[in-house]
């Protein structure tokens, strides 16, 4: 269980990945030492998965953002999908999903033209039936923070 430390430890490092360990320590009252041990532990727990940067993607000339509902026709080819999906690094997230579809992707890149052809590429799959594609047009809200649950029900 998680206790009321550890939930703190885990909203910092959300909050900033490069939080330095005195400072967290000293952020849930524990020595240097005891702070390090509880992030390994977490880690080791798999409650953290790792540490990355988050990029602007329109810094990068990332401006087009879709999500693609794909129709793929039996589990049969399910582990081929899964791997041309990920060689594709414009095609940023692969949900299963019930309902219409099968799967749900999220592709960033960098005009409707380059869409345009991973759309085809995607399309060409031979366990794709079909697609059905949203384009972004803004986004208000993007984040990789979860929600924790309140540290006082955990102890």
């Amino acid at each position: 269980m998680l206790d009321e430390l550890d939930i703190k430890i885990l909203n910092a490092v959300q909050e900033n990945g490069r939080v330095r360990r005195s400072d967290l320590a000293e952020l849930v009252g524990l020595s240097l030492p005891a702070a390090s041990d509880r992030l390994r532990k977490l880690e080791d727990r798999g409650y953290i998965r790792g540490y990355t940067a988050v990029l602007d993607p329109g810094k990068f000339g990332k401006d087009v953002t879709a999500f693609v509902l794909v129709s793929v026709d039996t589990s049969r080819h399910y582990d081929h999908f899964l791997k041309l999906v990920d060689a594709n690094p414009e095609i940023l997230e692969c949900h299963a999903v019930t309902g219409e579809g099968s799967h749900l992707l999220k592709i960033r890149t960098d005009s409707t033209a380059t869409l345009e052809q991973i759309l085809s590429q995607i399309q060409s799959w031979k366990e794709v039936q079909r697609t059905r594609t949203s384009v972004v047009l803004s986004i208000r809200k993007e984040t990789l923070t979860i929600s924790l649950p309140d540290s006082s029900n955990n102890t």
